[in-house]
């Protein structure tokens, strides 16, 4: 008798997909990893216990090779893709510098695998060694960041890979192109020298505020057309309605149905060859939307992605034909 695999049941996996823990066998397009770290947290620590929330959340969601049949667009998404679950990168808690190593070489090795990383944070400081391992791209690959905070500081006291200093970190970066952060907002979200800093860098300032009022070609004008874009999601960046469970929630941010037309538009524009998902804190959600809501970007980045590929290459075959 077949298994019928509701989502109550078996291994707990992002989306009820396959397991490879093996990183020198992985055969797959999309390979999820978590990064249960929290480290480099100031104030308030708990995103290490993400990764799992996340994928319990996303096991409801788990159709498999059946995909996912939206009704709004009249299309079928998500059929057959070869989506893995890497379980986690190993961490030693307090040992930030072993547990960068370790998220730099799984990183890479995901792709040199041909495969695109899909990162279950952890604190935001995730995306400094996620920003390194982009380099086995050996093209130059533009950020596209959702988050409410600028992220832009340099340093505290001797300390240079919080989770703050992030986006700066990224900009350092011999291999990163253009950075356009979309949802900043409000009071607090950083000091005006690190503002003007992220300005002289050419970094496209999107508000939440803007977000908005605009039409989403307004928005997607601003974005630097690119040949390769990385997806930075800080669940922050999301209105706090939606995403209370992080460690710096704020109102006034980007909804989820603003979030979808964003990752179209940047699928329509270039590729997206990785996504690194950071600041889900589950303790301070005891509903579990925070954890809810960062799977259903995962999977709905993911059927994009897939699509657009998938787009991509009939286009050039029909050009192809036409031109034999």
């Amino acid at each position: 008798m077949e298994n019928v695999n509701q989502a109550i049941t078996g291994i707990c996996t992002f989306g009820k997909y396959p397991i490879c823990t093996d990183l020198d066998n992985l055969d797959a397009n999309f390979a999820v990893i978590g990064v249960p770290f929290d480290s480099n947290v100031a104030f308030i620590p708990g995103s290490r216990l993400a990764p799992r929330r996340i994928r319990e959340a996303s096991t409801q969601y788990g159709r498999g090779e059946l995909g996912f049949y939206n009704y709004e667009t009249d299309e079928q998404l998500l059929e057959s893709p070869k989506i893995v679950d890497c379980g986690d990168v190993d961490i030693l808690s307090g040992q930030h510098k072993y547990s960068f190593t370790r998220v730099e070489s799984a990183v890479r090795k995901i792709i040199q695998k041909h495969a695109v990383p899909v990162v279950l944070g952890g604190d935001h400081s995730i995306t400094i060694p996620y920003g390194f391992a982009l380099s086995e791209i050996h093209e130059k690959v533009d950020i596209v960041q959702i988050g409410a905070h600028l992220d832009w500081t340099d340093h505290a006291g001797s300390f240079y890979e919080s989770p703050g200093s992030a986006m700066r970190r990224l900009s350092e970066m011999d291999h990163i192109g253009h950075i356009t952060q979309i949802g900043i907002r409000g009071m607090g979200s950083s000091c005006k020298k690190d503002f003007y800093d992220a300005m002289a860098y050419g970094t496209a300032l999107i508000s939440a505020k803007s977000i908005h009022k605009l039409e989403r070609e307004k928005v997607l004008e601003k974005i630097p057309n690119a040949k390769k874009y990385c997806m930075v999601i800080d669940i922050d960046g999301f209105d706090i309605s939606i995403a209370p469970g992080t460690s710096a929630p704020y109102p006034g941010g980007i909804s989820f149905d603003e979030y979808v037309d964003i990752i179209i538009g940047l699928c329509q524009k270039g590729n997206v060859v990785g996504i690194c998902l950071t600041e889900v804190n589950p303790q301070y959600d005891p509903s579990g939307i925070t954890s809810r809501l960062a799977a259903l970007v995962l999977i709905n980045s993911i059927a994009q992605i897939i699509k657009y590929e998938c787009v991509a290459t009939l286009q050039e075959q029909s050009g192809a034909k036409a031109n034999g």
